[in-house]
């Protein structure tokens, strides 16, 4: 009986208000889910009764038999099918234990106890048990849903704790400083379980942390007003590092680093826009062999020997150079059209052009 006594105080808690309501006795009592509970009926057997003689059963609030025992032996034909095979007598003290108690098993029960006699049966004893269940919420769990950003403190803050039973009465936020404590409500996100019927909790904070100091968040998680508070580990967000000031640039660093880029691309433009021009200067070869062949027939009607030479040149324009020869002795040469005039006296002009990139000289 003492072991009896013992497995029951570790299993549940036990509020005894017994009382009587038309000769009947009633208690209170808590099982915890998925464990086991007790419904007691607290019959002493004062007249020495024999087993034999007794007809005992428990049933619930809806008049379902979780358990029958008919003079002296157990009897399972009127035992519902959801209790089958989760009961079980303790003789010792006529307690019944109800096992894997689950969130549907919360409610009254009653226990009846007849004599059985010649005249039938006779009731000798009834108790009632209100049964409640509890299961512990897990340990609340804070988590980061949004980090501040460069150009913002607010921070998204989310916590929230499963499993339990029955749906708890508060939860907030507390935020510790080292010089103050503030605890911040929040509406509560309650989902129920469908199968179990066991709860799932959940609270949502936006708040705007300074970034200059260390702050330290808990979530407090309070079930039945006469349970502990369940308390998170604390979640804890660093002073936002400062950034190191950017180095002061030298303007004479920043003037050159604009102007040599500047330059530079000015300079290329009037390259070009110079080469072009050249270019547009510069006559071809066919042009010189015109202004040549001009020129000698000019020549040709004012001085008395004409002397037509072809300067031999391989993949070069060709044409046909005028020599005139007058009694002067001059030579001259232009580097570019390798142009040669030879001057003798004052009677008159020799004048030889030669178009092409040979370097002979012709003869005085």
């Amino acid at each position: 009986m003492g072991t009896c006594d013992s497995t029951m105080g570790l299993s549940t808690t036990l509020f005894v208000m017994a009382f009587l309501i038309f000769g009947v006795a009633s208690m209170k009592n808590q099982a915890y889910f998925n464990e086991t509970g007790h419904l007691p009926c607290h019959f002493t057997n004062s007249q020495n009764i024999s087993l034999g003689e007794l007809v005992v059963f428990w049933q619930n609030q809806d008049k379902l038999v979780l358990y029958e025992f008919y003079r002296g032996k157990e009897n399972p034909d009127n035992v519902d099918p959801d209790y089958k095979g989760r009961t079980s007598l303790d003789k010792d003290n006529w307690t019944l234990r109800l096992h894997n108690v689950q969130i549907k098993d919360k409610g009254l029960y009653q226990c009846f106890i007849h004599r059985k006699g010649a005249s039938g049966l006779v009731p000798i004893h009834q108790m009632s048990t209100d049964l409640s269940v509890l299961a512990n919420f897990s340990q609340p769990e804070i988590m980061l849903t949004s980090n501040r950003t460069g150009n913002s403190d607010v921070m998204n803050l989310t916590c929230s704790s499963a499993q339990g039973y029955p749906e708890p009465k508060k939860m907030f936020f507390r935020q510790t400083t080292m010089n103050s404590t503030t605890e911040y409500d929040a509406v509560m996100n309650i989902f129920q379980n469908n199968v179990t019927g066991l709860y799932n909790v959940s609270i949502s904070l936006s708040l705007s942390i300074s970034s200059d100091k260390n702050v330290s968040f808990f979530c407090v998680l309070q079930p039945e007003p006469t349970q502990t508070q369940l308390l998170s580990l604390p979640y804890i967000i660093g002073a936002k590092p400062t950034e190191p000031p950017q180095p002061a640039r030298e303007p004479v660093v920043v003037t050159a680093s604009v102007l040599i880029p500047l330059i530079i691309f000015l300079c290329g433009v009037a390259f070009c826009v110079r080469l072009k021009k050249r270019k547009k200067k510069q006559p071809g070869p066919a042009h010189e062999c015109e202004a040549i062949k001009a020129e000698g027939e000019e020549s040709k009607q004012t001085d008395e020997r004409v002397e037509n030479r072809v300067p031999e040149r391989s993949n070069e324009a060709q044409c046909v150079v005028n020599i005139l020869k007058t009694a002067s002795g001059h030579r001259m040469r232009a580097n570019k059209l390798k142009i040669w005039e030879t001057r003798r006296g004052k009677e008159g002009t020799i004048s030889i052009w030669a178009v092409g990139n040979t370097e002979e000289d012709l003869p005085a």
